[in-house]
């Protein structure tokens, strides 16, 4: 079967138009794995073992479980129980757990950079726990890692083609589609990769930069 560049162009806009979907899916859920990834980072630092020893066990357990597997529960499973989540939602969540769990080892890497004569700044300037995490600790720790939070934003990215799974109609699941009606999946994949590479490696080229400016927590 030879390369038919009319057919290319000719499903191109398919694939086009629901690129904003897999952007989407990605975007909310980096930012779902920030936000639930620092204070995942806050309780594993804790001093509470319990806390700290349930909270390692718990980030442990979802880093060693596929993906698949965790979106398939979101999807499959939970709806047995009462919940139903729509393909994007669970898309979000499930990226977004899985890799809060990286943001936060991300997190607790930046923070125990911070040097210890920060926090006893801190505390001879007698700021309380909350002001010292705000005003001193994070505006430190953050910077460092932003370089290394940009390359799971990116792994990310990749990752969205698994969403196909629950039924998600992001690229790889378009082009699935495309090739089964017409039998013509040369032209479909190949779009794919060269849309995902036209949207990662622009970003990938902002990482290097941001690691030239970032240098003390490459990778």
């Amino acid at each position: 079967m030879k390369w038919d560049w009319h057919y290319a162009f000719t499903i191109l806009p398919d694939l086009v138009k629901v690129l904003p979907i897999t952007i989407g899916v990605t975007l909310l859920g980096f930012i779902t794995a920030c936000i639930l990834g620092l204070p995942l980072a806050l309780a594993r630092r804790s001093r509470n073992k319990v806390v700290s020893k349930i909270t390692q066990a718990g980030i442990e357990f979802v880093r060693c479980t596929p993906l698949l597997v965790q979106l398939f529960v979101l999807f499959y499973v939970l709806p047995l129980y009462g919940v139903a989540l729509s393909p994007f939602v669970t898309g979000v969540l499930g990226l977004g757990m899985h890799y809060s769990t990286y943001m936060s080892e991300v997190y607790r890497s930046g923070i125990e950079a911070v040097p210890r004569g920060q926090w006893e700044a801190a505390k001879a300037l007698n700021l309380n726990g909350r002001r010292t995490w705000i005003a001193i600790i994070l505006p430190q720790a953050i910077p460092p890692i932003i370089p290394v939070m940009g390359n799971y934003f990116i792994t990310m990215f990749k990752e969205t083609p698994i969403l196909s799974a629950i039924t998600l109609v992001e690229l790889l699941q378009t082009a699935k589609s495309i090739g089964s009606g017409s039998f013509r999946y040369i032209e479909a994949f190949t779009l794919v990769g060269f849309l995902f590479l036209l949207l990662s490696y622009p970003s990938s080229i902002l990482i290097k930069n941001m690691e030239k400016r970032f240098p003390t927590m490459k990778g």
